[in-house]
């Protein structure tokens, strides 16, 4: 008898935390309504990234340089509560699902993100909504995977042609990017084929903030840091942890450290496994900015993750692990051939990934001859100025006068630590 009415109390008070629940829901989406019927703020922008994180990506540099840029332009960011300490400090934030969230999508002029927002919201007209999109495309995207749905899982199309529609600007990095967002995302926006914004940092940076970086990770000084940033596999249901990192940094040797990021939609690939951390292997799973981990490494190791194409604006070894690339093309497919078309050296297993770097060929004349091509193609626009063009041309109006691409030759990104230089790279 105790039991049962210790489960009937239970029961109530899930029955009375639930109805709190709608009646919360109802009350803020009724507001919501409200808002709606209130006129636009002109002034004001919202940005988000990656479903509601930290400030990060595209969105992050058109807000930074919107502010800078728009005169009287009020910001805000929408994040969780565990993310809000990555926001600057002169950036309003916005938790979702609060009333201030559900105010600032109905009032705002601006809506500026890298992945789609609440379904719920409505569009109106005069907003203007910016999709930046979160990397060059290689694998499947889009109405691309309605024919792949191991890739697709719970993918509602339907939803995600509405989202598209409300789109009316698509930055785009290179052609590549643009022929594909408008086959897969197909709607009447406009492309702004104007580089990538979250690209910048590596053209604007200097040798001494990378140093910090690079203190601020306990990179070892005098040491050569790889960054190894895996992609997630939708056709995995759990981790896929391929690469054996201690037996990696032994083959390394005692100069280097392996700074590990494993994607936002996978747990990390947590260097040991429960145990105490190795000293070579330092996890950065959960550091805000990817950027800035690029900058503060000396070279990358990844599979399909479209870091690759921002990385070699800093003109540092991209060095691939395709130890799945059957199963990896067979579920969710990829745009080109990416061995026929690497960004530098390419390792099918564990064993040839340890011959590369042996041999030094990571770092050699081949590997920096395929990094420039591939940079060539997918990086024509990466001037350290694609958001001023893209914040130009939104907010202010702009559509002359805008800051030119430059040439590939007439690029410098950020300096390369100082104990592994650019010579060595290409001369190794």
């Amino acid at each position: 008898a105790l039991w049962a009415g210790q489960r009937a109390c239970r029961g109530v008070r899930w029955a009375a935390t639930g109805a709190r629940r709608a009646v919360r829901a109802a009350a803020l989406q009724l507001h919501y309504r409200l808002q709606l019927c209130l006129p636009l703020r002109p002034a004001e922008a919202v940005f988000a990234a990656y479903w509601n994180r930290g400030y990060t990506c595209s969105p992050a540099a058109l807000e930074a340089t919107a502010r800078a840029l728009v005169p009287g332009l009020r910001t805000a960011w929408i994040c969780r509560p565990e993310d809000a300490h990555t926001v600057p400090g002169a950036t309003r934030v916005l938790h979702p699902g609060t009333a201030a969230y559900w105010t600032a999508l109905a009032r705002s002029r601006y809506l500026v993100n890298n992945v789609n927002f609440d379904r719920r919201l409505v569009k109106r007209r005069g907003q203007i909504m910016v999709q930046t999109h979160h990397g060059t495309p290689l694998k499947t995207m889009g109405t691309d995977l309605v024919h792949r749905p191991a890739a697709a899982g719970t993918m509602d199309f339907g939803q995600l042609l509405r989202n598209i529609d409300k789109w009316d600007f698509s930055l785009s990095a290179n052609q590549h990017s643009t022929l594909v967002w408008e086959r897969t995302y197909p709607s009447r926006y406009t492309t702004l084929e104007y580089g990538s914004p979250r690209n910048d940092v590596f053209h604007r940076t200097r040798p001494e903030e990378i140093a910090r970086l690079r203190a601020r990770l306990a990179v070892p000084e005098g040491s050569t840091a790889l960054l190894y940033a895996p992609t997630h596999r939708d056709y995995r249901r759990g981790p896929h942890h391929p690469l054996d990192l201690e037996q990696f940094v032994r083959v390394l040797g005692p100069r280097f450290v392996v700074l590990v990021r494993s994607h936002y939609l996978d747990t990390a690939p947590r260097a040991t496994a429960g145990r105490a951390p190795h000293p070579q292997i330092i996890d950065v799973g959960d550091h805000p900015s990817v950027e800035e981990l690029c900058l503060a490494s000396d070279a990358l190791v990844t599979d399909y993750s479209s870091l690759m194409f921002d990385y070699v604006n800093l003109d540092r070894p991209v060095v691939l692990f395709l130890e799945d690339r059957q199963a990896y093309e067979a579920a969710r497919g990829t745009y080109f051939d990416l061995e026929a078309f690497p960004p530098g050296a390419v390792s099918r297993s564990q064993e040839e990934l340890h011959e590369i770097f042996a041999t030094d060929h990571w770092r050699g004349p081949r590997s920096a001859q395929r990094r420039a091509a591939f940079r060539a193609r997918f990086c024509p626009y990466d001037d350290g100025h694609a958001a001023e063009r893209v914040v130009r041309r939104v907010f202010l109006g702009d559509t002359s006068g805008l800051p030119l691409p430059v040439s590939s030759g007439g690029r410098r990104p950020s300096g390369v630590p100082r104990q592994v230089t650019v010579r060595e790279y290409t001369n190794g």
